[in-house]
């Protein structure tokens, strides 16, 4: 069984177990007027891939309690021209393919990773770019919400983030009904100066904050007493870090939401997120899912073993 505490390593960009603290009590100079919850990540992160379903929940049902900002982390720049990490038996872009498929069938958040054989991701900074680009030019939630379509397209239907077309076609399926000139813009936006220097400033926190892989959360008081937790965890150590920064205050969930919202707000959901989110079996959801959606207004898919549902209206 794979180690429970993996992370993708910012130096190496290869995804192994943490050789840090797992949770660590900080005290940092970053002013902010609210609790922040910081989620340094990767588009081409496989455990913050995995984490997702866990990630949901707490926003969902906690998300009210602090700010939070999704953060990117720059895992590949570009690949050497030695070998990347002997240790971990990759010498090649190659190489990464069964250790994402590890993470897929341990995680049960589908991975081909095949991609890395065929055609490999030369470069996780173009997605990353582009996500600040949105951020800037449209905004935090949609740039988030276009990350998750990355990982989608990366690690469940094979396609090659770094690939200028592939990004653009992920961009036009996103804003299919905005016009052309917003693609235009951000993607003008990502290739300039301007755009290289917003990931960078994403760089720059990333290092105020001490993170070395991902995923990994930072949890940070308007006081700047806050906890660094390394690695997708179980839901319940971020509730315990949330009661105990705030040992004043009730905390809280907010209620589940009904299915069909969810499914409006997350067009695609695979089955382990559904489990995670309303705590069923894996063999309880298709029923699930037929009893709180009406049969006309969602499809059901399957890739790699797993049973994902999508919203009729996309």
């Amino acid at each position: 069984m794979m180690e429970k505490n993996m992370v993708c390593d910012i130096y190496s960009g290869v995804c192994k177990p943490s050789n840090e603290n797992e949770i660590e009590t900080i005290n940092l100079n970053i002013e902010t007027s609210k609790q922040t919850l910081y989620y340094i990540t990767d588009p081409m992160c496989s455990h913050c891939w995995a984490f997702e379903p866990t990630l949901n929940k707490l926003l969902v049902q906690y998300g009210h309690l602090f700010n939070f900002q999704m953060v990117m982390g720059g895992l590949l720049e570009k690949w050497g021209e030695g070998p990347i990490d002997p240790a971990n038996g990759i010498f090649k872009p190659a190489d990464v393919s069964p250790h994402w498929q590890e993470v897929g069938q341990y995680s049960r958040m589908p991975i081909d990773g095949t991609i890395m054989e065929i055609d490999p991701v030369q470069s996780s900074y173009p997605a990353s770019r582009i996500y600040k680009a949105i951020q800037y030019l449209d905004s935090p939630i949609a740039a988030i919400k276009f990350i998750r379509l990355v990982r989608e397209a990366v690690f469940v239907f094979n396609k090659n983030i770094s690939d200028k077309n592939v990004l653009k076609s992920l961009l036009q399926l996103f804003y299919k009904n905005e016009k052309t000139s917003r693609i235009e813009d951000i993607l003008a936006l990502s290739d300039n100066d301007k755009g290289k220097q917003l990931l960078l400033e994403d760089f720059d926190l990333v290092h105020k904050l001490g993170v070395r892989g991902f995923p990994t959360i930072v949890l940070l008081n308007h006081d700047n007493h806050g906890t660094k937790i390394v690695g997708a965890r179980e839901l319940n150590v971020y509730i315990d870090t949330l009661k105990n920064l705030n040992k004043s205050m009730k905390i809280e969930p907010k209620p589940l939401p009904d299915l069909s919202l969810y499914l409006q707000s997350h067009p695609r959901l695979f089955s382990k997120e559904i489990e995670v989110m309303y705590d069923l079996k894996k063999e309880d959801v298709p029923k699930f899912v037929q009893q709180y959606l009406n049969g006309s207004n969602y499809i059901t898919q399957n890739i790699l073993g797993e049973n994902y549902y999508e919203s009729a209206s996309n």
